[in-house]
């Protein structure tokens, strides 16, 4: 367990100034190409600064009751649990972070420490995160923390443990939800049996760490889009409007083939049935050459503060060519932007946007360099 208990500043230090105004650059809009949109509070809308925050993979977003905005993703060298918060979502870049709960020295819980999420749950602050053993580091679990403090960035951090699933297999990317009055947990797991890496399932809860009753398989990497260097469904995260439930996922390789997509099922329908869940045959957010953004994924949805505008929290590289294993590059920077609906109540993610415009010299180049330095230390 770990212990944090210094409320996080709001007013960033004079290096985290300077960093976030290297990230953040100006506010100017790129002509010709869209723009992350965010309702002002003079209700007017103005671009978000992209990206948000640099170097965080797997980002979530929780806006809670206290107006604060939570924010955690995986840090690159897979090793701890990160937490920062604000009143606004461009506030985020310059949040203070605080690292909440680092890996074991050994055994369980000491290597890959991958994808976290952060609710609030019948009043106790919960991360679902994935790990695995120091001495196994493929023999990826997903695993729970729980915070009983008001504050999160207070009190103590205990390991809940590991939530056990119905094989001793592969997971990961644990995200919950309700519906209805019912909590489901649904998460990326490979299933004994079955030529993929991983497929998404769904399972009712009993509590934040247990489940409870039968786990369906809601999808399994089968379509060419989905089956790019690996045959891979992760990820998963839910928003549900205009009478229906959805979820987007993640599929393929984590360069940039890697892109999302969407399962749909009625809300009044039984969400255990894996037949009332329908599969976009294509995939709805991919890499784009115009804005250069490479390999979008492993998204959250959040909302504006204005209580009404959808925001798609997601990850991607500011370039294609990746030196070495994609896992090894530390470039995966969170971005946000407006999700648009369309006239028949689906959801329309457009493109990823384009980088704010920054001063100095070019962010890419700067990536490119580190990539090639191998910054990252290799597990094992």
């Amino acid at each position: 367990m770990s212990r944090n208990d210094v409320d996080p500043p709001e007013v960033p230090s004079r290096r985290l100034v300077l960093k976030g105004a290297l990230a953040a650059g100006a506010l100017t809009a790129v002509p010709g190409v869209a723009q992350a949109a965010a309702p002002d509070a003079a209700g007017g809308t103005g671009p978000y600064v992209n990206p948000l925050v640099r170097n965080r993979a797997d980002p979530h977003i929780h806006r809670h009751t206290d107006g604060y905005y939570y924010f955690t993703a995986t840090a690159p060298e897979y090793d701890r649990i990160i937490l920062r918060r604000s009143r606004t979502l461009r506030g985020l870049s310059r949040a203070a972070e605080s690292v909440i709960w680092k890996k074991h020295t050994s055994g369980d819980m000491g290597a890959h420490i991958w994808a976290p999420e952060i609710h609030h749950i019948d009043g106790k602050w919960y991360i679902y995160f994935a790990a695995a053993p120091a001495n196994d580091i493929w023999a990826i679990r997903i695993w729970v923390l729980e915070n009983t403090a008001r504050n999160p960035f207070q009190g103590t951090w205990t390991e809940k443990g590991r939530l056990k699933t119905a094989w001793e297999t592969f997971s990961l990317d644990a995200t919950t939800f309700t519906h209805r009055g019912t909590r489901y947990l649904s998460w990326a797991q490979h299933e004994p049996g079955m030529d993929n890496n991983t497929a998404i399932w769904l399972s009712e809860m009993a509590n934040p760490w247990t489940l409870t009753g039968p786990q369906v398989r809601l999808t399994t990497p089968e379509l060419p889009w989905e089956t790019i260097g690996f045959k891979v469904n992760e990820g998963p995260s839910v928003i549900e409007r205009n009478g229906r439930v959805f979820m987007s996922y993640s599929a393929s390789a984590t360069d940039f083939n890697y892109c999302m997509g969407l399962l749909t099922a009625d809300a009044d329908s039984d969400l255990m049935d894996p037949a009332n869940w329908s599969k976009s045959p294509t995939p709805v957010f991919t890499s784009n050459d115009t804005t250069k953004q490479y390999g979008p994924g492993h998204n959250s949805f959040t909302v504006a503060e204005d209580g009404r505008t959808d925001v798609l929290v997601y990850h991607a590289r500011q370039y294609k060519e990746i030196v070495g294993d994609p896992l090894n590059d530390p470039n995966r920077h969170t971005r946000i932007q407006k999700l648009g609906w369309k006239p028949d109540g689906t959801p329309d993610f457009g493109i990823p946007v384009a980088d704010t415009p920054v001063r100095g010299p070019r962010a890419t180049t700067r990536d490119r360099t580190l990539a090639r330095r191998s910054v990252l230390p290799r597990e094992g």
